[in-house]
């Protein structure tokens, strides 16, 4: 499983021109969950999430979780995270769970965050999107659950 986080002073996101998920600051994750992966993939990552320090203290230095902070996760589903893009010029895949797969982990993963009291907005998966955040920083990170 794998996640971009980005650090956002707002964001929002929007399906057919109406908005459908919305914090004010936070996390954006984008989810991408691979054929493979496990409900021990969703646990580490929001665990790891939760807890990771990459908000400002008083002092500009990055020392507080979400958590601290008390900000809210806007999670998207992007399959498109699990693309082999080595051969060719157009990606593969085959490395993304199949649909009721991905949506199964991309719910128990928003359950979890909640679950560890954090605040969760998403978008609808399978979904067209449209993703609109202020990234704060600009502060950008990919965590992979394959990578303990």
């Amino acid at each position: 499983m794998i996640a971009v986080l980005q650090r956002a002073r707002n964001a929002y996101v929007e399906v057919d021109g109406k908005t459908v998920g919305e914090i004010d600051h936070g996390l954006v994750i984008l989810l991408g969950v691979f054929h493979d992966d496990k409900e021990e993939d969703a646990d580490f990552l929001a665990n790891k999430i939760a807890h990771f320090r990459i908000f400002n203290d008083e002092n500009g230095k990055m020392n507080l979780s979400i958590k601290d902070v008390k900000g809210a996760a806007l999670v998207i589903s992007q399959f498109t995270l699990c693309a082999d893009w080595r051969k060719g010029r157009r990606p593969s895949f085959v490395n993304a769970a199949p649909p009721e797969m991905g949506k199964r982990l991309y719910e128990y993963f928003m359950y979890k965050l909640k679950d560890l009291k954090i605040p969760v907005e998403s978008g609808i998966f399978g979904a067209m999107m449209d993703v609109h955040l202020t990234n704060c920083g600009p502060v950008t990170f990919v965590l992979d659950s394959k990578f303990k």
